[in-house]
């Protein structure tokens, strides 16, 4: 259940801290899909941890509440993006010292394991799981609403995609009709097809010509794709994960499905899409909230790489995770003790709750009353088996 101990700080960064420093630390536990169809995902959180992690030690560590250095260490626990397992993990790194958890990856998972936890701070009949918990992937919309223990760190998909669809109707005046797929069986995929992606675009005048469904296991799709090709869309919106979009792209090409515009889902904007069907995927767009834009954002990109993991709009996420609980341990005047444990989680979770802008990778992340972000975001396509930025809604 629990990666090996990849997420750990650096030997060089604890030789290279203070020596007290040496004597304390500060456990952030990570958790998501590391294994499984999806399992990439938690690899590159886990990476991006690590990472991140190992900047923050090497540049001293975190400052307790008494002046003193503690370093960062972390472990990264396999759920297999499954609810049962989620539940148990987060249980399980409850037991331990550590002061808050960042995952998980699914939102299958997220949406029951959320479920367990403390509705309402200090309500007193509310036997819930009091831990804070930093989501940094399961993207489906409004899910921190469920405990306020919940902070999450991912991108308004509403938001996105009703810009993307306003930016091709004003960049595709001819195109009238879309097509959507969808990845059945999965709860992110599914919800931003029917919810998301399919209510912006009808908003922005497109015709709905059809719908094909498959599920994350799936390796067959050309029923789907022949229902596509008879429907003669404009656009194509796909809303599923790397490995069945490019199974659907790769029957689209064989079939010689051939839209003026295609949309891919937001966890598609990855360099596994890129590593699976680079050919089948040009043009393919897609809105995110991290490219390496900037000095910071390639920076990080490079750190991430070195630990083995790929910087997306996930992994970003864990990344920036990381680096706000660093600020919110220092603001909040964490002990980092054993006597202190269940104080400093509650002080993590009233920082997290306290918050209203924190820097990230692409500028300025705002942290709403609820337990969201709004974050910048661009739009990229597939250009010669690399993501570029098509477009910058901020600039």
């Amino acid at each position: 259940m629990k990666l090996s101990t990849l997420i750990t700080s650096s030997v060089l960064a604890l030789a290279a801290a203070p020596a007290l420093a040496q004597d304390k630390t500060i456990n952030i536990a990570g958790f998501g899909a590391s294994s499984g169809v999806v399992g990439i995902f938690g690899q590159n959180s886990g990476a991006a941890m690590a990472a991140a992690v190992e900047k923050i030690n090497a540049e001293g560590g975190v400052t307790l509440a008494d002046g003193s250095k503690a370093m960062i260490v972390t472990e990264y626990y396999d759920d297999r993006c499954n609810a049962e397992e989620g539940i148990s993990v987060l249980r399980r790194i409850a037991s331990t010292d550590a002061l808050v958890a960042v995952g998980p990856t699914c939102s299958n998972v997220a949406e029951p394991l959320f479920g367990i936890l403390q509705a309402k701070v200090d309500d007193a009949g509310d036997t819930g799981l009091q831990f804070p918990v930093f989501t940094d992937v399961a993207i489906k919309g409004g899910l921190a609403g469920i405990s306020e223990w919940v902070f999450r760190n991912t991108p308004s998909e509403a938001t996105m995609y009703d810009n993307l669809f306003a930016w091709i109707r004003e960049t595709n005046p001819d195109a009238k009709t879309i097509y959507g797929g969808v990845e059945e069986d999965f709860a992110h995929s599914r919800f931003t097809w029917y919810s998301v992606m399919k209510t912006a675009a009808e908003a922005h005048g497109f015709e709905v010509v059809g719908e094909a469904q498959w599920l994350l296991n799936d390796t067959n799709f050309s029923n789907q794709a022949r229902g596509m090709r008879r429907a003669e869309p404009d656009v194509v919106a796909i809303s599923a994960h790397p490995f069945t979009t490019c199974g659907m792209l790769r029957e689209m090409a064989r079939q010689r499905v051939e839209p003026k515009v295609l949309v891919g889902l937001t966890s598609s904007s990855s360099l596994e899409t890129l590593t699976g069907c680079a050919n089948e995927a040009e043009g393919i767009i897609i809105p995110t909230s991290f490219a390496p834009v900037n000095d910071a954002a390639q920076e990080a990109a490079d750190a991430v790489a070195a630990k083995g993991g790929a910087l997306d709009l996930h992994s970003a996420s864990a990344w920036e995770n990381i680096m706000i609980l660093r600020d919110v341990i220092e603001a909040a005047g964490v002990e980092g003790t054993a006597a202190s444990l269940e104080e400093d989680r509650r002080k993590i979770r009233d920082g997290l709750a306290a918050l209203t802008e924190v820097n990230g990778l692409l500028g300025a992340n705002k942290r709403m009353p609820d337990g969201e972000a709004v974050k910048p975001y661009v739009f990229v396509d597939a250009e010669n088996g690399k993501w570029e930025v098509l477009h910058n809604p901020g600039s």
